[in-house]
């Protein structure tokens, strides 16, 4: 089933109300229909929060780029401004739709851009509920390390089907795994840096029995990549592993008590791959949760 290039309706406003975005939603999916390929398919199969701090902004809008065919949802990015001297809310709201051929329909997607200026950071659950799409779950893509028990996160995860971080972009390792651990039972989590890992997890798994015994590895990759690794091989061989980090940009090599692991086959995934997975998966990763607590240590 092919599609055609995508058609984008925009609408952006200030110091606007939620129900001014919901109305100008609705109206871009009226003149959407309006085009050669009417009627449009909305389709939604989820509700998907992203939580931005401006620093991640240009990042967050390359992974989002190109995901809409993929993934179609609705879209509600969250940048926090709360220290902007005012109280309101900007929006900016975009409607995408690609034309299916085969089907001789478009598959639309929304995207809500919110900035929450002032007070408005701190009551995230206020703003996005009155925007979930009822009856259908909620993803958050939390970019940055969760300020752990803050109103922001607390409200978030609250109306969270699956929280989804990467731990990539953490810096108080490994320690911030024993808060992160504590949303468990809350929330289903996914991590980004935890997939990044599948191919040498799957790569290392094929070397058993030979690794039963394995006491130390060194780890060329990232922080969250190398704690992590180490985590899940304490938690399947029920015995400590000793870690050695060599920091690198990404996971380009694996020492299994002093010796070189053969490299897995593949490429890396792309980051808006590797997202648009996670936005597949519905259940609790217990081998993940495991791996984390074992991390902690």
């Amino acid at each position: 089933m092919s599609s055609a290039p995508a058609e984008l309706s925009e609408w952006s406003g200030e110091a606007v109300t939620l129900a001014e975005v919901e109305n100008e939603l609705a109206r871009l999916r009226v003149e959407s229909a309006g085009t050669e390929h009417a009627p449009n398919l909305r389709t939604s199969v989820m509700t998907h929060i992203a939580w931005v701090p401006e620093e991640w902004l240009e990042a967050a809008h390359a992974t989002l780029a190109g995901m809409a065919e993929q993934h179609p949802s609705r879209t509600v990015v969250l940048v926090p401004d709360p220290d902007s001297g005012l109280d309101r809310i900007d929006a900016h709201v975009s409607l995408e739709c690609f034309a299916v051929a085969d089907l001789q329909r478009q598959v639309c997607s929304e995207v809500v851009e919110l900035r929450l200026h002032g007070r408005r950071a701190k009551a995230p659950a206020s703003v996005v509920e009155p925007l979930l799409i009822p009856d259908l779950p909620v993803f958050c893509r939390w970019r940055g390390e969760p300020p752990f028990g803050a109103p922001e996160v607390e409200q978030l995860v609250d109306v969270t089907d699956r929280l989804i971080v990467d731990t990539t972009e953490w810096d108080d390792l490994p320690y911030a795994y024993t808060k992160l651990a504590r949303l468990f039972d809350r929330a289903a989590v996914s991590d980004i840096a935890w997939a990044r890992t599948a191919r040498w997890r799957s790569l290392l798994a094929s070397l058993w029995p030979d690794i039963a015994d394995v006491r130390r590895i060194r780890v060329r990759g990232t922080a969250a990549q190398a704690h992590l690794l180490a985590g899940w091989l304490r938690s399947r061989l029920q015995h400590d592993v000793e870690l050695e980090h060599e920091p690198a940009d990404r996971l380009e090599g694996i020492d299994i008590d002093g010796e070189p692991a053969p490299f897995p086959p593949g490429d890396p995934p792309a980051s808006s791959e590797l997202l648009s997975d996670e936005l597949d998966t519905f259940g609790r990763d217990r081998i993940y949760e495991q791996a984390v607590a074992a991390a902690a240590l």
